[in-house]
Order: structure tokens, then C-alpha cells, then sequence
């Protein structure tokens, strides 16, 4: 049995139920879960390793609720700098269908060394994109390799524009080898059982790259497994006029149709939502992923972050594709949503006057992606849950003359790099750099693989 005890630092940002936040202490784990948490002098005095946190804070890892880190390739695309989504897409599509497996790698580890860097624990990837010889496998070998904890999906598009879909029909797979991947997936990886590192999620794209007939059937496979669902909803406006013309409803409604609106499903985005809508998904406690960033780069809109506070809703951060987003920080999403809720407050007449604090949009990053993804295992610095953390150095020129409140300057100050992050217990960052594996190689690899496929 391997034990850890974290001490001496500033102050601990728990996130636990009370929300407490203790002056000189730390945590105390065995084989990565935490057994206590607390000030100095109520920690055991021994571990096989300790790590001192002079002149630093300790927060709970952050968890990433939707991401395409295949799209790590394709970053900054100048075909894709001006244009909204359905035109982004379209300048895409064929790129990602023509990646590797080996680019495929490159693309995850790249991605989630930058998560982990900005003190991400845990990352759900949306993969939906299977052609040329990948596969999903290709997404969780490489988290393996680098440790965050890792969430993933089977996702998939099968309504090729032949089908009235906005994909390319070179882009889509027979619904019948969907579903029997699905499960091959499901079977061979998924960890049902508290701190799990890792775990399958169905994921068809959208309600314009898939059927409603693959969205049931999807549904019914998820809940014969005990896996969640998950989808991008409610994005666009040019989404909202599809599914109008195509099903004669709302994106929310037609998801209704298809019981796609409960407990074991969330939603990426959710921008374009009524108030009713916004009730519908809090009672019903479905999930959302608010992704900031990405919505103002493609000129999506703001979703109603305030709204769903008030109301109840499940919400979590997500930074989105890192070709929607051009990054891969988690504390720069946070920030983020932060700013924009309040940009909102001044732009929409009907948005709550309320305003969104720092330590508001850090519990969407830690507590609330917990809950988003279905974990009660991560989220918090508390007894029973995952030893996942991170560390930010105060006294550096980046939070200099901000330190009446260090966890608050978290968020408003410039996102700073982590100075620990930990997995369970074992380090992935360490005093700022990627210890798991040598990143210097696999950048060169990727940006080989990059400049490939845009030959």
C-alpha cells in the first residue's frame, strides 16, 4: 500500500460539502484515495512520499466535461478562423477523416498534457470521427500513457448529406457497425466502479449527423450497459432552423422525443435554450457543458450560465475541440465563463442581475463536471474521494498584488500553469513540467502529422 501526505499548504481549496477553505494544511492518501483532509497539526506525521506546498494552493483537480482532442491536428486551420459552425464544420470534416491512428496519439497526448498543465484531472473526449483505420482504442492508449483520468465515447455520425445530414458521406459508418463497436467498447474497457480511470460514454454527434433512429438505439444499448449518453444540443441558431425544417420541433423537444432528456445524459453547449427549456433540464437533471471560449470564437452565442445557476441545473466546463478553441486550459474555460456570465448580465435584459463569482465557476469545474459526468468519486478534496489535485504557485509575478484573496486570483488573474498535478495519487505535473512521459518528441511527432494531413 503506497501512501501520500500533502502538507504546509497556503490554503486548501476542499470544494467539500461545507465549501472549506483551510490555512496550513493538506490531505492525507492511500493507493489514491484521500483518507483525510484537514490543517497541518491533523495530518499523520509520515508518508512514503510528502509533498511540501510552501507558498502554493492546493485545489481539487479540475474535470473536463467535453473535448475533440483529435482535433489537437488542426488547430488555428485558416479555413476555419471566420466561420460559424456549420461552415467550420464543413472545412473540417475530410481532415479528420483522413487522420491516423499514430496522429490520433500524438493529438491525445498533446491535448491532455495542456489539460493537465492547467490542472485537469479528468477529461471526457467527444470522438466521433472513425475512418482510416481508427479507432476509439487509439484515444485510450494514449491517456494510459500520460495518466489523467479519462472519460471517453464511442461516438459516432451516420446521416451523411446523401440522408439530408451536413456531413460528408465519406465521413459516416453503417449504423449496424456503430452499434457493434459500441458494444465491443463498452465490454472490453468500460470501469463501472468508483475510481475508475477509465470509462466509456455513447456519444452520437448531433441531432444533423445522426438519425433518430441510431439516437434510440443508442439510448437503449447505454442504458442495457449502464453507461451515459452524451451529444452536442442547442448550439446554433443554424441547428435550431435544422431540426425545425427536418422534425418540426426544437432541439430540445425533438431530444424529448427520443428520451434523450434525463439523469444519465448531458449536453455540450446548450446556448440556444428557453426559460422552459432551462426548467426542463433542471428537473429532469440532465447536464450541461458550458464551453465559453469555443461559443465566442464561432459566434454561437452566450449561453445562459446565470439561468442554469438559479435554476438548479447540473452544469460543468468543457474547453471544447482545440479547433474551436485553438487551447486546451481549463483554468483560462473557467475564467472565461466567469467573464462572459457577467457580460451577459449586461447584454440581456432578462439575464438574472447577479453576479457570477470566482469561487462560483471554480465549483463548475470541480464539483459540478463531477456531477455532470455522473462521478460523486471526484470534484472534491474530501475523505473517499480520488486523490486528484492540483497545485498554483502564489508568489510569482502572475498573482503579484493579488493576494488578499489567492483563490479567487485563480480565476481573475492570468491562468497560471500548474506547479503539481496529481492522479490518484501519482504525479502527472511536477514542478511545471509533464513527468509521466517526454513530450518534447511527441510534439515534434504531431506537428509531423499536422502538417500531413493539411498537404
Amino acid at each position: 500500500m503506497s501512501t501520500l501526505l500533502v502538507r504546509n499548504a497556503e490554503i486548501v481549496v476542499t470544494m467539500d460539502t461545507k465549501r472549506r477553505e483551510i490555512k496550513g494544511g493538506g490531505l492525507f492518501a492511500r493507493d489514491g484515495i484521500i483518507e483525510h483532509v484537514g490543517a497541518n497539526d491533523a495530518l499523520p506525521g509520515s508518508a512514503d512520499q510528502i509533498l511540501d506546498l510552501h507558498g502554493q494552493i492546493l485545489l481539487p483537480g479540475l474535470v473536463n466535461c467535453h473535448h475533440h482532442l483529435d482535433q489537437v491536428l488542426t488547430r488555428n486551420l485558416p479555413a476555419g478562423q471566420n466561420a460559424e459552425l456549420f461552415d467550420w464544420l464543413r472545412a473540417h470534416y475530410d481532415i479528420w477523416a483522413r487522420r491516423t491512428p499514430e496522429a490520433t496519439r500524438t493529438a491525445t497526448l498533446v491535448g491532455l498534457a495542456e489539460l493537465a498543465l492547467s490542472g485537469c484531472t479528468t477529461c471526457f473526449d467527444h470522438a466521433y470521427v472513425f475512418r482510416n483505420g481508427c479507432l476509439v482504442d487509439d484515444q485510450i492508449a494514449a491517456a494510459a500513457e500520460i495518466g489523467v483520468r479519462f472519460m471517453v465515447s464511442r461516438g459516432s455520425m451516420s446521416r451523411g448529406q446523401s440522408l439530408g445530414g451536413l456531413p460528408p458521406d465519406s465521413c459516416v459508418e453503417n449504423e449496424p457497425d456503430i452499434l457493434r463497436d459500441c458494444e465491443r467498447v463498452i465490454g472490453r474497457y468500460h470501469n463501472p466502479h468508483r475510481g475508475a480511470m477509465l470509462q466509456i460514454v455513447l456519444a452520437p454527434c448531433s441531432p444533423f449527423s445522426v438519425t433518430d433512429r441510431l439516437m434510440r438505439d443508442t439510448a437503449s444499448l447505454a442504458r442495457a450497459q449502464g453507461v451515459r449518453l452524451h451529444t452536442h444540443l442547442c448550439e446554433t441558431a443554424d441547428e435550431e432552423a435544422y431540426t425545425l425544417a427536418q422534425f418540426g420541433v426544437r432541439p430540445m423537444a425533438y431530444m424529448q422525443d427520443l428520451d434523450w432528456v434525463a439523469e444519465d445524459v448531458w449536453f455540450a453547449h446548450a446556448v440556444k435554450v428557453d426559460d422552459a427549456e432551462i426548467g426542463l433540464l433542471a428537473r429532469t437533471r440532465t447536464g450541461v457543458c458550458h464551453c465559453p471560449t469555443s461559443n465566442m470564437r464561432l459566434g454561437s452565442g452566450i449561453a445562459p450560465l446565470r439561468k442554469y445557476i438559479q435554476a438548479g441545473a447540473r452544469v460543468g466546463l468543457g474547453v471544447d475541440g482545440s479547433a474551436s478553441n485553438d487551447g486546451s486550459n481549463m483554468l483560462a474555460e473557467a475564467r472565461q465563463a466567469m467573464l462572459l456570465a457577467r457580460l451577459n448580465m449586461a447584454l440581456d435584459p432578462n439575464a438574472p442581475r447577479i453576479w457570477t463569482t470566482a469561487r462560483e465557476v471554480l465549483e463548475l469545474a470541480t464539483r459540478g463536471g463531477a456531477a455532470v459526468l455522473g462521478r460523486d468519486d471526484i470534484g472534491a478534496l474530501e475523505a473517499g474521494k480520488c486523490a486528484d489535485f492540483f497545485t498554483l504557485d502564489i508568489e510569482t509575478i502572475g498573482f503579484a498584488g493579488g493576494l488578499s484573496d489567492p483563490v479567487a486570483a485563480a480565476i481573475f488573474c492570468a491562468p497560471q500553469t500548474a506547479r503539481h498535478c496529481f492522479v490518484h495519487g501519482r504525479p502527472v505535473v511536477q514542478d511545471g513540467r509533464i513527468v509521466t512521459i517526454d513530450m518534447e518528441p511527441v510534439v515534434r511527432e504531431h506537428n509531423r502529422h499536422a502538417r500531413a494531413l493539411l498537404a
